[in-house]
């Protein structure tokens, strides 16, 4: 396990919270904190959102993937994709919140 980053370590604060990453667009990690995040699930993630917003039009706001290890909620922060890892989808509002506050103190795009 990696030593937080400062600017994520916030969100490893957050009851429930066991990793949070900032991947670019290819998938390269910008900042981490709580552990090496699974860039594969964030590609998918972010391919599956493209393809929703092409079919639907809209606007990305935040995606959850419940999987078998616990729910990542994934959040497009300019060209860069946040990545949460958690316990449980009961906390995802207050963790939602907490995406929220740390993305309004961050650049956009990177970290």
């Amino acid at each position: 396990m990696t030593a937080p980053n400062p600017l994520l370590a916030p969100l490893l604060e957050v009851r429930g919270v066991r990793q949070a990453a900032l991947l670019d667009a290819q998938g390269g990690v910008l900042e981490q904190a709580g552990g090496d995040p699974d860039a594969g699930v964030a590609q998918a993630g972010r391919a599956v959102a493209g393809s929703l917003l092409a079919a639907l039009g809209g606007e990305w706001q935040d995606m959850l993937i419940d999987l078998e290890g616990g729910p990542v909620l994934l959040t497009p922060h300019g060209d860069a994709l946040l990545l949460t890892a958690f316990d449980d989808v009961a906390n995802l509002g207050r963790i939602r919140f907490a995406v929220r506050k740390l993305l309004k103190n961050l650049p956009s795009g990177s970290a």
